[in-house]
This record gives C-alpha cells, structure tokens and sequence, in this order.
C-alpha cells in the first residue's frame, strides 16, 4: 500500500508556480490576481478561503477577499460579481460555497465569466470539460488527477466507481476519468444514494472515488485487494479526546481499508492540498490567457 500524498504532490504543484511568477515579476508581465468572495460566517467556508488566500500569497499571486453578510440580497452580490468580472486586474473570481439559502447557487456560477471561472462551474467551462476541449476544470476533480499524474498510475482500461454525483466532483470526476488521456480512458459507473447492489459494484473496482460527504462509508467489504482508493470526503465528527472537540473523518474508513489498497489517499493532507494546488494552477493559466501568453 502507497499513500496519494496530496501534501507532496500540491507542493510541488505550488514550487513550480512561485518559481513561474519570480519569473513573470522579473519580466515585469503580469502577476496573476484571484479575487475570493465570502457570504456569511461559515466556519468550513472561513478555514477554506484562509488556506487559499494564504497560497495566493505563498505563491506570489494578488488575492482580493470580499467579505460579505450573510442578509446581502442575491441582487446587490450579482452586481459586485458583474464588478469584479469588469474588473481588468483581476484574473479568476471563486464565490465560496455554500450560499445563503436565499442566494441561488445557480445564478450566482452563470455570472461569472467563463474565462474568469477558475472554479471551473460554469456550464460554459462544464460544455468545454465534456467535449474533451481546453477548460477550467473542478479543482478538486483536477486535482486527483493531477495526482494520478504524479504518481505515473496508468488508468487505462481500469474499471472506475464514482460514489457521489455532485456537480462539484462527482459528475465531474466520472467525465475526466473516462476521458481519451492519460490517466483517462477508464470504464466509469457512477453511485448515488438510489444505486442498488452499491457495495457489490464497489467491490468490482479497481478505483474508488469516495465523494458523497458519510464519514467512513466505504469499509473493507466494498474494496477489492490491490484497488485505488481516493477519498473526498472530510466530515468534522465529535471526539472528546482532541484539544479540538472533533476528528476529520474521509468517507473511507482508513484504518481497515488501507491495508488492502495499492494505493490510497490520506484525510487529511490527500485531495485536500491538490484541490488548493488545481485552483492556483487554474487561476495562473486564465492570467496567461488573459494576457495572451
């Protein structure tokens, strides 16, 4: 068994990006620019924006952080990202996730301009993604494949199992995963929560990819020996005996199924770090492209 360090992996993702803009600095070009936009106080949401402002700058990039209230209208936060799409210096635009009940998530994906969209959720970026076309892709879907990449695991022919269909990893996931690339060129099933004989269908697999958010859902008797398992999941569970008051628990039930893998990844310190690592990349691709290089 080998773990998927997603630790290793995004730093040297983030090296390389600090070197290429010491670079750009040098040139005197243009240093790309990532604005983040915050509803609320969420607590997940405040610890996930910090990690990407913190790499933004670790990196050498500008980053904005728009704080807003929670009672901001769905109005007065597509005018600022209409702003914020106008706004020349800035290069990728990334509205944390979840919004307020009252905020169509839908509406407020569709006003980003595409080419500003490093999350990569705009249906024009998803129709990209599909057709096998140059896209900004779901950071945390590019980033497992990023690591995949890493880790010179050749995918094809393999037989894929995606348990969760969200349109943040799930759907996207099973799109590049049987793309014609390398690591590609899989047989993908997708698994929700209406799939029968789940744990059989799971047990045929020779990757895993656990993203439907139940902590320690996929045990041993779901897992065949020698299968590639990447876990999405990350779930604050009470527990007394951390100074914290809780664990982080993957949708994986580790300790079990690890011995059984070739290859697994760790919660945390796996997907969590590639997903940061992806959008920096993004976000440093949509400046080249802005800026015609």
């Amino acid at each position: 068994m080998e773990l998927l360090d997603g630790k290793l992996v995004s730093r040297a993702i983030i090296d390389a990006l600090t070197l290429q803009v010491a670079q750009l600095k040098t040139e005197g070009k243009k240093i790309p620019h990532l604005a983040a936009v915050l509803v609320g106080n969420n607590g997940a949401s405040e610890t996930y924006v910090g990690a990407k402002v913190k790499t933004c700058a670790e990196i050498g990039f500008k980053s904005s952080l728009v704080r807003l209230e929670e009672t901001i209208t769905e109005n007065r936060l597509l005018n600022l990202i209409e702003e914020l799409n106008n706004d020349v210096d800035i290069d990728g635009i990334l509205v944390q996730l979840p919004l307020p009940k009252h905020i169509s998530d839908e509406k407020v994906i569709n006003a980003i301009h595409p080419s500003k969209d490093v999350d990569g959720f705009h249906p024009v970026n998803v129709g990209k993604m599909v057709q096998g076309l140059p896209a900004y892709v779901p950071a945390t879907p590019h980033g497992i494949m990023l690591m995949l990449e890493h880790y010179k695991i050749d995918t094809k022919g393999m037989n894929a199992v995606v348990v969760g269909r969200s349109n943040i990893v799930g759907r996207p996931m099973s799109i590049l995963l049987s793309g014609n690339t390398n690591p590609g060129n899989c047989t993908v099933t997708i698994c929700h929560s209406h799939t029968r004989h789940l744990e059989e269908i799971c047990r045929n697999a020779d990757i895993i990819v656990a993203a439907l958010g139940k902590p320690e859902f996929v045990t041993a008797s779901m897992v065949k020996p020698g299968a590639i398992v990447i876990d999405v999941g990350i779930t604050r569970v009470p527990d007394a005996s951390k100074k914290s008051g809780f664990a982080l628990k993957g949708d994986v039930k580790f300790d079990e199924v690890a011995p059984l893998c070739s290859y697994i990844t760790p919660v945390p310190g796996g997907v969590g770090p590639m997903t940061i690592a992806a959008l920096m990349k993004n976000t440093y691709a949509a400046c080249a492209e802005r800026n015609g290089n």
